[in-house]
């Protein structure tokens, strides 16, 4: 979303500003992919998430109070690298 506000097409139709955008997308996403394995949440976590077993079996494991935190710290981490590279 950081992203998005900053370098996201403000003016629809301008392929500039949407070839930054996606530009700047990919980086995000082939960081964090590199850095974590994947960036698709059913592949972090290794449970289908999308149906009641595999979001029970996420729950008990405390994936969603132990793992995703730290997703979200690789996140931010990865993001504050690209907007100094911005910079």
């Amino acid at each position: 979303m950081v992203l998005g506000l900053l370098y996201g097409e403000t003016h629809p139709g301008n392929k500039e500003e949407r070839e930054l955008s996606n530009r700047i997308n990919d980086l995000m996403m082939s960081r964090f992919k590199e850095a974590n394995g994947s960036y698709k949440c059913n592949d972090l976590l290794g449970y289908d998430i999308s149906t009641p077993e595999g979001a029970q079996k996420a729950r008990v494991e405390g994936l969603f109070t132990e793992f995703c935190p730290k997703m979200v710290a690789s996140a931010v981490d990865i993001l504050e690298g690209i907007l100094e590279e911005m910079d």
